[in-house]
């Protein structure tokens, strides 16, 4: 069965990479009306405070706040504690920061939960796209493939109460074999067919992504950086449908 237009355009998180809020908010009103998710990571968060991550709640967004949090435990709790109250949708973690710290950013949200706010999915960044099998075996020290290195994070992402990872599109066939067709995914690595690869080795297009199984797929520069915007949008959302 295809996907409705509201459906397919709720799979993809528009990437807001931006230096400040008034670069972002001229693409908001570009692509006010779809009903995509927004994603707000390091730079702009960094850049814009808090604040812009409500004023996009305010208009109705859902927000996937993309800041990678990784450190002892009980800073990732109060990170997860502050972000949740923020009323985000989904945040992440890093997965190699091992189960007590995923568990203990779940103690955050459920602290969070008792103002009335309502839970956010909680995932982990399993491997980076931009990270090849050299890069993981000669500087990261992890040995094997990327996808063992990916398979093994997401287990234990879901052991410790985690809603899904962030993977590459190459690893979501994998990932729900090992941890369920519930556990959830969020692709990077998605370039629509054309498109510039920029930093990105582990790619697919958007219809192939979502053939894998994926649930959702981050997209940046392919909108972001287009002529037009809206128009790039709206083809990669008819080419899901």
């Amino acid at each position: 069965m295809g996907l409705t237009r509201e459906q397919a355009a709720g799979k993809i998180m528009v990437a807001l990479d931006y230096a400040d809020a008034a670069a972002a908010e001229r693409l908001l009103q570009e692509l006010q009306g779809i009903p995509c998710y927004m994603k707000v990571g390091m730079q702009l968060f960094y850049a814009a405070g808090p604040s812009f991550v409500e004023e996009l709640k305010k208009k109705g967004y859902l927000v996937f706040l993309d800041v990678k949090m990784h450190d002892i435990p009980n800073t990732v709790k109060g990170g997860a504690n502050s972000v949740t109250k923020l009323g985000v949708d989904m945040f992440n973690v890093h997965a190699a920061g091992g189960a007590a710290m995923m568990e203990a950013a779940l103690e955050g949200v459920d602290a969070a939960l008792l103002s009335g706010q309502v839970r956010p999915a909680v995932i982990a960044v399993t491997q980076l796209t931009s990270t090849s099998q050299a890069t993981l075996n000669n500087e990261i020290g992890i040995a094997g493939t990327v996808e063992d290195a990916v398979i093994r994070y997401a287990q234990l992402a879901k052991q410790a109460g985690l809603s899904g990872v962030v993977a590459s599109p190459m690893e979501v066939e994998a990932i729900k074999a090992a941890c369920g067709a519930s556990f959830q995914t969020v692709t990077p690595g998605i370039r629509p067919s054309g498109a510039a690869l920029n930093d990105q080795s582990r790619i697919m297009t958007p219809r192939e992504a979502l053939n894998q199984g994926t649930d959702y797929m981050v997209i940046g520069r392919p909108i972001t950086a287009a002529d037009e915007p809206r128009t790039a949008l709206e083809s990669i959302i008819e080419e899901l449908i």
